[in-house]
């Protein structure tokens, strides 16, 4: 089977049409390990084949030589191991958890980074202060863990249950073959079983015959069982206890040896099935419902947890450095619920809740006359119309739009919200579409968008989010810059090289125009040819009119061939966090990368709204940056640096005996910096 499906993938790499693989949703495998095993296996087997063939080698023997060396690649650390095919894996990561060791790839597909990114663009200590604006304008006080739990129940009740009622039955008929266990009924097996799966912190477990359970897997486990024993204090224990053992096999001497394959087969299928059951509940029902500041809520994010400091960015960095060198970097997918430009924009929201609830308020009343009574309720529910507002501050075009231009944009936004709202299954589904509910909420989308000349809301609308577009614009630069640098490989899905403003699939499957971005980036090859010595007017240029994308485009192009020239820097070059002193030091993020004696310094700002004190202006010199300094460590070779990007040079003074470039200097010209010693 493996090699039937694989056929046309390995001609693909044999003929150089790939150069290596992308596997998504490898949690719903059999088992994940041995399936990442049998392709490096397979292609290094065919690979040294075709170079054999002068001199043939016996297919036993070469298989026989292939398992020894890929043996020993998966004995050396994680970080240290080179595997034949490069090969990254799509894993949603919870709190704490790490992409297993024994996996045979070279990374993750970049969700991780993407969750940490998203952190450092979102203002912690407004945390508070959005529960209460989300919980006062939906009238609702939504704790996620709950809400994430009974999400998971519902999916295994309704589009799962044939699943868990499959694997109840393996279960009863194990709890046959024990004379402990027999007086277990299927019925209360079933719930026990959808108890158990739905307090699961993670996706999935991985415990096979062989490995048996890691202690990260059994860790998840008996968090998982405790959970539901104690949310249901009526269901005996000892069938959670039954349930916990078998899943760890801690049981699996009690049972004859001819028993004991119908344990293994059980424990392999409750894991396969863990992962889709946490994807549909938490990554699809649950991120659609709860609202609260819907940048969070993307593929591996966890949108409970509203925003993370510096530190926790450059700790996971040191981790991916240390273990997964070469690992993905992602800010768009093909799953991404919100384009990386559209998240970034809708992060700004943290930082000024006065004026979004202010805004809302507003909104609210203006749109009044749009909602329809549905079963004695408006329509649509304050919830759905919470998204509405978020969705069009993330996705409103950039340049002036015509008529025509906003007639598009509504099909957009009412293809999203009717996704939007069947997801969530509260009120709609695809299952069972409720007509009245989804009628409401296309009439609510079209009034709200429609006359764009005497639209009261929309005048009021385009005030704040002309404010969230710059800031937005801004936080995007800083995290392409981040994903071009930090440890690990940049990832750009198609059409992000400009600003890209697109939602949910389809919208961001749309025919991307590569004729605009050919056009853009000879354009910018010339301006910077011509300007080589003194790029500084092509930068006064680019900072002037930012909304065509070219300043996000500048970035990606330069510094992806500064990459190409630095290729030992990127791959080696180890991973310093720089600490920041002085009033706007919770503002910036900084980091070198050293190999030898190369050395270069990232610094990019943060939070901007309040670095700039909320005036709309990009967060250049002595005026926004006064006497907050960037420490170099003594590790730091001692030199003079050039900015990449200005070709402005910047050296070191010292404050209090320890050598700091004043970001005064350092964002002279430019709102972002890539030193070169």
């Amino acid at each position: 089977m493996f090699k039937a499906t694989h056929c046309l993938v390995f001609r693909m790499l044999s003929q150089h049409q790939a150069t290596g693989l992308r596997i998504d949703h490898a949690d719903g495998l059999w088992d994940p390990p041995a399936y990442f095993r049998r392709l490096q296996e397979s292609y290094l087997f065919h690979s040294l084949r075709a170079a054999c063939e002068e001199n043939p080698v016996s297919d036993e023997g070469l298989r026989e030589a292939v398992s020894h060396w890929l043996d020993q690649q998966a004995a050396l650390p994680s970080g240290d191991r080179t595997w034949p095919l490069y090969v990254v894996a799509e894993k949603t990561l919870a709190e704490g958890e790490a992409l297993p060791i024994d996996w045979a790839v070279y990374g993750s597909t970049g969700y991780d980074f993407l969750v940490e990114v998203n952190g450092l663009l979102t203002d912690p200590s407004q945390d508070r202060q959005f529960d209460r604006i989300y919980g006062q304008f939906t009238a609702a006080q939504t704790d996620f863990a709950k809400l994430a739990n009974s999400c998971k129940k519902m999916i295994m009740l309704v589009a799962m249950a044939g699943e868990i009622n499959a694997l109840a039955r393996r279960l009863d008929r194990i709890s046959e073959k024990n004379r402990r266990y027999r007086d277990f009924t299927l019925n209360s097996l079933t719930h026990a079983i959808r108890e158990v799966i739905a307090c699961l912190p993670v996706h999935r477990t991985y415990v096979t015959a062989l490995s048996g359970p890691s202690q990260h897997d059994q860790k998840a486990v008996e968090i998982a069982v405790a959970q539901a024993r104690k949310q249901n204090p009526r269901t005996a224990h000892e069938i959670f206890d039954f349930i916990r053992d078998t899943l760890l096999f801690r049981n699996v001497e009690e049972f004859r040896p001819e028993d004991r394959s119908g344990v293994l087969e059980f424990v392999m299928k409750f894991q396969q099935l863990t992962g889709p059951v946490m994807a549909k509940g938490v990554g699809d029902t649950a991120s659609y419902i709860y609202n609260r500041l819907v940048s969070l809520n993307e593929v591996g994010g966890r949108p409970q947890q509203f925003g993370a400091e510096v530190e926790v960015f450059h700790r996971s960095n040191e981790e991916r450095l240390k273990n997964w060198p070469h690992s993905m970097l992602a800010t768009s997918t093909h799953d991404t619920k919100h384009s990386e430009d559209v998240r970034a924009r809708i992060q700004v929201l943290s930082e000024i809740p006065k004026e979004w609830q202010a805004a809302l308020t507003r909104w609210s009343r203006l749109n009044a006359y749009n909602r329809i009574r549905v079963n004695g309720n408006a329509a649509p529910d304050r919830n759905d119309e919470y998204l509405f507002y978020q969705t069009l501050l993330g996705a409103w075009p950039d340049a002036p739009i015509s008529t025509q231009e906003l007639q598009q944009f509504r099909e957009r936004v009412l293809a999203y919200m009717e996704k939007a709202t069947r997801e969530a299954n509260v009120h709609t589904s695809w299952v069972n579409a409720d007509e009245d509910y989804e009628h409401a909420v296309r009439h609510f989308v079209q009034a709200a968008l429609d006359d764009y000349v005497n639209n009261l809301f929309l005048r009021d609308f385009q005030q704040l989010q002309q404010r969230v577009a710059f800031y937005g614009r801004l936080n995007s630069l800083t995290q392409t810059l981040l994903k071009l640098t930090s440890p690990g490989v940049p990832d750009f899905y198609q059409g992000n090289k400009l600003w890209d403003y697109s939602l949910v699939d389809p919208d961001n499957r749309r025919p991307v125009d590569y004729e605009l971005r050919r056009e853009l980036l000879q354009g910018l090859k010339r301006q910077l040819s011509q300007a080589e010595h003194d790029p500084m007017p092509v930068l006064q240029e680019l900072l002037a009119s930012p909304t065509d994308g070219r300043l996000k485009l500048f970035l990606i192009y330069t510094v992806l061939n500064f990459r190409r020239r630095n290729v030992s820097l990127f791959n080696r070059g180890s991973y310093v966090p720089l600490s920041i002193s002085g009033e706007k030091l919770n503002h910036v993020c900084a980091f070198a990368r050293t190999l030898d004696t190369e050395t270069i310094v990232i610094v990019v700002p943060r939070l901007s709204v309040a670095l700039t004190e909320g005036k709309e202006v990009w967060p250049l010199g002595n005026e926004i940056w006064q006497k907050t300094a960037l420490t170099l460590p003594s590790e730091i070779p001692a030199g003079v640096f050039r900015n990449f990007f200005t070709g402005e040079t910047v050296g070191t003074e010292l404050v209090h005996q320890k050598r700091c470039f004043f970001l005064a200097k350092v964002f002279r010209s430019f709102p972002l910096a890539l030193l070169v010693r």
